[in-house]
């Protein structure tokens, strides 16, 4: 795969992950929203297994394998998941988007405490307009705090999710991270059922009751396409160009959130998001160390082209 053409999957694969923002929170509110986050994901994991299938990619876990994918399912699809969901039915889906993209932050924070990541002026930079921006989006609108509940938990999603990144780090050198993603999402999504089941009784009933063709469409593009499909591709382009290359789309990820809460929800853009919008996006360019492995590349580049001169 080409460069110019991975990137162009990327560009799609965050409108898709952008716009998901709108669809899980649409899901979350016609539904219960474990219950409805838990199917979702097993659909998504069985269309993952179902597309490695086809193209002769999968197989068992060895035991150390499984150890690691089933304590990282925990974090990324179990505790993300279930924190993201009950997140989405107590914030708006740009509240919601725009929170989500500080995850490079909070993962390269993660890496500097336990895994040696230096942390480099530009990096500390980053950090602090990244947390700042996030400050204008929670924090608007306050008398005390100005952080709802809903707001609180999609934090807590992210950071889950970046514990997991971590620890699928020790394992990504010896397992396809296609693979992996399909047998977290099923293991995370069993036990998000289980959850659900405790939680949320009346939570199958519901689905039955509450089910409309649009909503099973939202439900289908939501789990195949951008959960399943695009994580995926995402895993993918990450082999292909790097992972420092591929987090620079995680940028566009929070402007498509905006896009679709706006133009599906009828949410309103103010100021702040804005605002928090350009801080983060800056903040995470910074602080997840992508300019500086752009520029060190550059510099290589330069100094090949010198010597081969």
């Amino acid at each position: 795969m080409k460069p110019y053409r991975t990137h162009l999957i990327l560009f799609f694969v965050m409108i898709a992950w952008g716009l998901n923002v709108t669809a899980t929170k649409i899901l979350v509110t016609n539904f219960l929203p474990v219950t409805i986050t838990g199917i979702r994901v097993l659909t998504a994991g069985l269309t993952v297994f179902l597309l490695l299938f086809l193209i002769k990619k999968v197989r068992w876990l060895t035991k150390k394998e499984f150890w690691y994918v089933f304590v990282a399912s925990i974090f990324n699809v179990v505790a993300h998941h279930y924190y993201l969901s009950i997140g989405l039915t107590g914030t708006t889906a740009t509240n919601g988007g725009l929170i989500m993209g500080m995850s490079p932050l909070l993962t390269t924070i993660l890496a500097i405490l336990f895994i040696g990541t230096p942390l480099t002026p530009l990096r500390g930079i980053g950090l602090l307009l990244g947390f700042t921006g996030v400050a204008f989006i929670v924090l608007e609108g306050s008398e005390v705090t100005g952080i709802s509940f809903g707001d609180a938990y999609i934090l807590l999603s992210v950071l889950t999710q970046a514990v997991s990144f971590i620890l699928i780090k020790r394992v990504a050198h010896t397992l396809d991270p296609r693979l992996m993603t399909g047998y977290m999402m099923v293991i995370g999504s069993l036990f998000l059922i289980v959850i659900g089941l405790f939680e949320e009784p009346e939570g199958f009933a519901g689905v039955a009751a509450n089910s409309t063709v649009s909503l099973w469409l939202i439900y289908f593009a939501s789990a195949c396409i951008a959960t399943a499909v695009g994580h995926m591709f995402y895993n993918e382009a990450i082999g292909k160009i790097g992972a420092s290359e591929a987090s620079i789309f995680i940028n566009l990820n929070p402007f498509f959130a905006l896009v679709g809460a706006s133009l599906f929800l009828n949410e309103k853009i103010g100021f702040q998001h804005i605002l928090g919008f350009l801080l983060i996006i800056s903040g995470v360019l910074l602080g997840s160390g992508a300019v500086e492995e752009i520029r060190a590349r550059r510099i290589r580049r330069k100094e090949q082209y010198g010597i081969s001169k």
